[in-house]
């Protein structure tokens, strides 16, 4: 780096240099293995090593890049780190971003659902796995009170938040509709009320003041790539789409319309079309589907399955891969059951997240050219309060099936617990594990591993 200024009413200032792609490969190999903590912890690691450590990205356009990314469907953490990688390095440089955020992750997750199907019904395994279950609970309530921190600025936002809520519990509104419905809300709620929908909530500040590595490209006129020509859109689809859906109907046409590889090509790809707002957003969908629709696994085996997710870097969406793995090894036929279920983990992967780098390079291009988009800013805000409502919900799920037995319906889809089948282990590990992340201060993972040690000895008595 080279000096700009330095006097003595101003610190040195250092112009940061463009790194070349094998230092942006190294670094986003880094950012996979480290990704811990879901998608709030790994935004925040992002933030540290490009903007603050490294600035290779300015804060206003990383955040501008964060909140298109936040209206998309699937992980917005992955489709950031393919945005930055996109705009340092063009198309290689947004595939070897996102493909190495979720690389590291999806091994691991592939081991641990190997072993967890294997030696689930162990009854050491069982055990740990009940404490597991219980700190989740925790980690989803926690993920509500941040996102809900960030994102309900005034009464507008806590009613839209609410709303959602409704919408999904009681009416079982569809995800992309409530999304739909929210960001509309926002649009126009900018024209009527702008100070109640307004999408800025980042001051001016030291931090933001300071250009980045792209900032001074696109100055320099370096970013061409980012204006998008007259065939972009039609040449981008055009790839991204064949390349997407072309083994997700080849693998159906080989194995029929009832198989369990159509329907697992067949929902993910759908769900990679509705997955806004993130993991936590989707799963009680899934969880739904999963269990009740196709019958993969039980309610159980899905709070599991997001607890093993919790302990992986990468995505948390990669509790789907574990779902994918599950219904094909229960469902393997001839197939050797661990083969079958790798077969669906990989499906499973590929349905996920490869339209997350179409969703980038298809529309990052125009994105860039609507960066001072007020109205845009305002609905993506209206849409991150819904996505509140919608973890409320998957609180909730998680929340009967994790503490009590048995659940009854009461109408309209809604379900209530039936009292006499609480679980006082269960609900005692909830409770411990929301005073060791909210009072202590523990963490995510060293709750997580303290609820398990603490479920096996609970097992034991």
């Amino acid at each position: 780096m080279t000096a700009l200024a330095k006097n003595d009413a101003a610190p040195l200032v250092d112009v940061p240099t463009v790194p070349s792609f094998r230092e942006a490969t190294r670094l986003w190999a880094k950012i996979g293995l480290l990704s811990f903590g879901g998608p709030a912890g790994q935004i925040a690691l992002m933030h540290k090593e490009l903007v603050e450590e490294r600035r290779w990205i300015g804060e206003e356009r990383f955040l501008h890049a964060l909140n298109y990314c936040m209206l998309l469907p699937g992980p917005e953490a992955q489709q950031l780190a393919v945005y930055i990688g996109w705009l340092l390095h063009r198309t290689a440089g947004g595939l070897v971003a996102g493909s190495l955020f979720v690389l590291p992750g999806a091994l691991v997750m592939l081991g641990l659902s190997s072993f967890y199907m294997l030696y689930n019904d162990a009854p050491v395994v069982e055990a740990l796995f009940f404490g597991v279950k219980a700190a989740v609970l925790a980690v989803v309530v926690e993920a509500v009170i941040r996102i809900g921190k960030r994102a309900l600025k005034n009464r507008a936002m806590i009613v839209i938040a609410v709303a959602a809520f409704l919408a999904i519990y009681v009416a079982r509104v569809p995800f992309p509709l409530i999304v739909l419905a929210a960001g509309l809300i926002g649009w126009i709620g900018n024209r009527f009320a702008p100070r109640l929908f307004s999408g800025s909530a980042h001051g001016k500040g030291s931090v933001a003041d300071i250009k980045g590595v792209v900032d001074l490209m696109f100055e320099r006129g370096e970013l061409g790539h980012t204006v998008p020509t007259r065939w972009h859109a039609a040449r981008t689809i055009a790839i991204w789409l064949p390349l997407w859906l072309g083994p997700v109907a080849l693998v159906a046409v080989l194995a029929g319309p009832g198989s369990v590889w159509t329907q697992i090509g067949g929902f993910f790809s759908l769900m990679a079309v509705v997955t806004f707002g993130g993991a936590y957003a989707v799963l009680a969908y899934v969880a739904q589907a999963a269990v009740t629709s196709f019958g993969w696994l039980s309610p159980g085996q899905m709070v599991d399955g997001l607890g093993l997710a919790e302990t992986t870097p990468g995505p948390l969406i990669l509790v789907l891969q574990f779902v994918g793995f599950a219904a094909a090894y229960r469902h393997a036929g001839a197939i050797n059951p661990l083969l079958a279920g790798s077969l669906g983990s990989a499906l499973t992967l590929w349905a996920t997240f490869v339209p997350c780098f179409f969703w980038i390079f298809l529309g990052a291009p125009y994105i860039e050219q609507l960066r001072q988009n007020r109205a845009l800013a305002a609905a993506l805000g209206a849409i991150t309060a819904a996505v509140v409502g919608v973890i409320m919900n998957l609180a909730l799920w998680f929340a009967l099936h994790v503490v009590f037995g048995k659940v009854a319906s009461v109408g309209w889809g809604v379900e209530v617990p039936v009292l006499s089948s609480l679980d006082w282990r269960a609900a005692l590990l909830s409770a411990a594990s929301m005073v060791a992340m909210f009072r202590l201060k523990l963490g995510m993972l060293p709750t997580l591993a303290g609820s398990a040690l603490a479920g096996l000895a609970l097992q034991a008595l």
